[in-house]
């Protein structure tokens, strides 16, 4: 017997709502990367590290790498709130994007990060299971 998307009607009214919601958490993640992209631009004094870190970049360099990702985290969520085809796929890759470079910026702002790569697996959830009609 196939299984059809009818018949899960529970699990996709819920899937659909965690998308809204997950279109709202990438809206919000974007613009918090963005502006947490130009404190480190402007050489705020809340990221500090050690001089073992691996991924060595300047602040500068990783403030712009945070407002870029988070001008276009905001520009598909835009998408997806008006419901455009291209945003799903592209939520998922700006959200594992987002995982990556989160994971790399630990060093600057670890609670931060993590708190962020757990928003963005929670969209990458809501956008891979929601199956439009």
């Amino acid at each position: 017997m196939s299984t059809t998307r009818n018949e899960h009607p529970v699990q996709q009214g819920f899937a659909m709502g965690t998308t809204i919601a997950a279109a709202a958490l990438l809206l919000v993640a974007g613009v918090l990367g963005f502006f947490q992209g130009i404190s480190a631009v402007a050489k705020d004094d809340l990221f500090v590290v050690g001089p073992q870190y691996v991924y060595k970049l300047n602040l500068t360099s990783w403030g712009w790498i945070h407002i870029i990702l988070g001008v276009i985290a905001v520009l598909v969520a835009f998408g997806m709130f008006v419901g455009a085809g291209w945003a799903k796929v592209s939520a998922i890759i700006i959200a594992s994007l987002s995982i990556i470079l989160n994971f790399l910026w630990i060093p600057y702002y670890p609670w931060w990060s993590i708190l962020i790569i757990a928003v963005d697996l929670l969209i990458i959830w809501a956008v891979a299971t929601w199956q439009t009609d």
